[in-house]
């Protein structure tokens, strides 16, 4: 299948003109020059009191839109049932629990992902010991040849976005990353009442501001 850029009719120079496929283009070509997007921005990475989230979904978007919409329009696949083929490949397989928890995913979404992914023939379950819940999944050939053959697209636009950080910059801030991920266990899934359910805030700097 070919894939194409998407079009943004507002923004298209000519009728039937594909629009540029960059923010940075489409932020030019606006009717203000993006000075609107500029300001926003800069609002939200240096005067916005919930800064590390707003850059963490930022990022996140920017990232998983374009790549899970090509898998979609390729594949066939929806995110929940790539991001399980995904993770039994780095393990070379898991259960569904160990999915759901380190993916965010939950229980019932992955659950009919599984089923549709077996249905297709890319995984298949083995029973372990003690019968139950207790089914180990795997990647069959067809399961390892689909994540052999999206994975470089994965890699690739990561390393365009990483590409802004010098190495050790790369470095230190996974390490940051996985500091925050692993300290996850500890935050509710949940909110009744957030004053009873969130831990005392701590008085935390926001970052500075660029000179």
């Amino acid at each position: 299948m070919t894939d194409k850029p998407p079009v943004f009719e507002a923004n298209a120079t000519e009728a039937g003109a594909a629009a540029p496929n960059t923010l940075g283009a489409r932020r030019a070509a606006s009717v203000d020059g993006g000075v609107g997007i500029e300001r926003m921005q800069q609002a939200k990475l240096w005067d916005n009191p919930c800064w590390m989230a707003f850059r963490v979904n930022y990022l996140a978007l920017r990232y998983n839109t374009p790549l899970y919409d090509w898998i979609q329009r390729t594949y066939g696949l929806s995110r929940p049932e790539y991001v399980v083929i995904y993770s039994l490949a780095l393990t070379d397989g898991g259960q569904a629990r160990d999915i759901s928890e380190t993916s965010g995913f939950p229980r019932n979404t992955l659950s009919r992902a599984i089923g549709h992914l077996e249905e297709l023939g890319l995984i298949e379950r083995e029973h372990l010991p003690g019968g139950g819940r207790n089914q180990l999944l795997r990647l069959t050939e067809a399961g390892w040849r689909l994540f052999d053959e999206t994975l470089p697209a994965f890699r690739r636009f990561e390393q365009m976005m990483l590409s802004a950080l010098e190495p050790d910059e790369q470095d230190t801030l996974a390490k940051l990353l996985a500091k925050i991920v692993l300290a996850g266990d500890d935050w509710p899934e949940s909110l009744n009442d957030p004053a009873q359910d969130l831990p005392d805030p701590r008085a935390t700097a926001k970052p500075e501001r660029p000179t």
